[in-house]
């Protein structure tokens, strides 16, 4: 368990019902010095809402490319799904973080762009035609080094075929809502490796692991070496109706072609999935 922070602290909070909070410690009892939920301090400098954006998108981020792909300054990485909000933090780890060159795949050109401001260098919309054959337009025969999919389906497919030698494909969902098999000639003939990430499962499986990623991300913020994006701000009193509506961002207002909004009211929360393939 984690020190309990003392009163006035703010915290950051993550839980498995997939929702993340941020707040201050406004009081604790005379002899409490740990506590049952799993919280982290919010370091100063990083404001509570950017930091409830933080746990679950750029928790898995971090995991997928420092973690599990390993990744380098100057490799190219390939993300699918780029406009979503675990895309976004993919981008946003690889490009300000890591300093790798980063190719966004999205399946629209609004959600490129959307990517291309997050500081991707390339985009691909593969709405258009095959991602394949776009990446190597873009990258030549050097291929990617490194690719994380949430798409899964044909996309996750296209996307393994797009690795360089000894490249590495990092499995994050399926948002495409196929699972594909993996053909293991393709791993063979470039020495390439597949490899799924649950980021909740390093919870129970590899505690200092899950912990890390969290404080590497609020450490990343206070830098200023990230930039959370806040897909739209809402009163607590209209969380109730988004969640009769099952929280679908196709519900959010459309403002100028995109659906992002934000309350006029400083009590907020954020809500931050958005569609990402």
């Amino acid at each position: 368990m984690n020190r309990l922070s003392h009163p006035g602290a703010s915290c950051c909070y993550v839980s498995f019902a997939g929702m993340e909070f941020s707040g201050t410690v406004l009081e604790t009892g005379t002899d409490v010095s740990t506590v049952k939920e799993t919280l982290w301090q919010i370091p100063e400098g990083v404001p509570l809402r950017e930091a409830a954006t933080l746990p679950v998108s750029y928790g898995t981020a971090i995991l997928a490319l420092e973690h599990r792909a390993c990744t380098r300054p100057g490799e190219t990485v390939l993300v699918t799904a780029a406009a979503g909000a675990t895309g976004l933090a993919v981008v946003d780890v690889a490009t300000n973080v890591l300093r790798a060159q980063v190719i966004a795949a999205a399946g629209s050109d609004d959600k490129c762009k959307l990517a291309m401001q997050k500081g991707a260098q390339s985009t691909v919309n593969y709405g258009r035609g095959g991602l394949k054959e776009a990446v190597r337009k873009l990258v030549g025969s050097g291929w990617v080094n490194v690719a994380i999919d949430t798409v899964g389906g044909d996309v996750f497919l296209e996307a393994l075929r797009s690795l360089a030698w000894e490249g590495r494909i990092v499995v994050v969902g399926f948002a495409g809502g196929t699972i594909a098999s993996v053909p293991a000639n393709l791993l063979l003939l470039k020495n390439v490796s597949a490899m799924g990430l649950y980021w909740g499962r390093y919870k129970e499986q590899n505690f200092p692991v899950f912990s890390r990623t969290l404080s590497s991300a609020l450490q990343y913020c206070q830098q200023g070496l990230i930039q959370p994006h806040i897909g739209a701000v809402f009163k607590l009193e209209e969380i109730q109706k988004l969640r009769s509506r099952e929280g679908r961002c196709s519900d959010l207002p459309d403002i100028n072609g995109s659906r992002e909004w934000q309350s006029q009211d400083p009590s907020l929360v954020v809500w931050l999935r958005s569609p990402g393939t």
